[in-house]
């Protein structure tokens, strides 16, 4: 499949909300996402809610990478310093091979375009897990939008055709 191809072809995506407070109504994160996708003409294949907990957030991805096989996982929230904010390394863990340009270039447009220098305490990141790239994005609807606007649509496709050709 060309690179042209794989641009046109609507992706299956998979978003998983990492928080412990969170519900299906208060999930704006969550919504955010699966809002860009829509628009972007992809497909949300599964979507879920996990607590702040290195293993539940590990379990639902690996069921996801064997069951359904999505072209990308997003997920959202757990990305601060903070104790019980374990998503990053949770995903990290999985990953066969890190997109370190990702969290570089959210921290620099955040920065630059929306916090200052909080944004160095954001702990974007991406990579790729067997043939799945997964982006990590905090749970803010503002860094949401930002991710996925600027960063996350208009690359998913070409990530996915990279891992896949």
């Amino acid at each position: 499949m060309s690179h042209m191809e794989m641009d046109r072809r609507p992706l299956e995506v998979a978003i998983l909300t990492v928080s412990d407070t969170r519900t299906w109504e208060t999930d704006k994160g969550g919504q955010t996402v699966a809002q860009f996708v829509k628009e972007a003409h992809h497909h949300v294949a599964a979507q879920a809610i996990v607590p702040d907990d290195y293993d539940q957030i590990q379990s639902q991805i690996r069921e996801w990478l064997r069951e359904i096989h999505p072209d990308c996982i997003i997920t959202t929230g757990g990305t601060g310093i903070a104790k019980r904010d374990v998503t990053i390394e949770a995903v990290t863990d999985l990953l066969d091979k890190e997109i370190p340009g990702f969290g570089e270039i959210f921290r620099y447009i955040s920065y630059v375009d929306d916090i200052g220098t909080r944004a160095m305490a954001s702990r974007a990141v991406a990579g790729v897990s067997e043939k799945t790239v997964i982006f990590s994005l905090p749970g803010s609807v503002g860094a949401v939008s930002l991710g996925m606007e600027r960063l996350i649509i208009p690359e998913m496709a070409h990530a996915v055709y990279e891992v896949n050709k």
